[in-house]
């Protein structure tokens, strides 16, 4: 297995606060959106971008009250957070060329949440023979868009629906 060298993860490897939430810094520190990655934000909910995508393009939709369990949400948030993935997805295939979306939520550190008090959906674009042998063999995952880029063309589409 090869390793990579990727330092802007010790912030959550090694935060001496067991408690941090990266979505919930995202809700407290609204001047600071460009920097955080946050796509939008609507009343229930807000976009942010994924700082180690699977695919360019991945973000993710977060309620901003941090909830562990989808069944514990209000129903105007479910109801806000289901109509920004339908537009998430409308955006990524405008926007992007993406020929399928994979929704998903991973609820539960068994399940595999990475950040599993804070439930939230992900949105990650797919096109035909978008993997291949270096993520199959050498398990690394190579993105070869700008991010900034991304980044910006998903904040101007959303301004159309928030």
């Amino acid at each position: 297995m090869e390793y990579l060298y990727a330092p802007w993860r010790d912030v959550y490897f090694n935060n001496k606060d067991k408690n941090f939430c990266p979505f919930c810094h995202c809700t407290h520190h609204l001047n600071q959106d460009e920097e955080l990655g946050v796509i939008f934000r609507a009343k229930e909910c807000f976009g942010v971008m994924n700082k180690y995508p699977y695919s360019p393009g991945h973000f993710m939709i977060i309620p901003y009250k941090h909830l562990e369990n989808i069944e514990d949400l209000e129903e105007n948030t479910w109801i806000q957070m289901s109509y920004y993935v339908r537009i998430g997805v409308k955006i990524l295939k405008q926007e992007f060329y993406a020929k399928g979306v994979n929704i998903g939520m991973n609820l539960g550190a068994a399940a595999g949440a990475g950040i599993a008090p804070h439930c939230h959906y992900h949105l990650i674009p797919r096109w035909q023979g978008d993997t291949n042998f270096i993520t199959t063999i050498g398990q690394t995952r190579v993105c070869g868009s700008d991010l900034k880029k991304i980044y910006t063309i998903l904040c101007k589409a959303f301004k159309e629906y928030v």
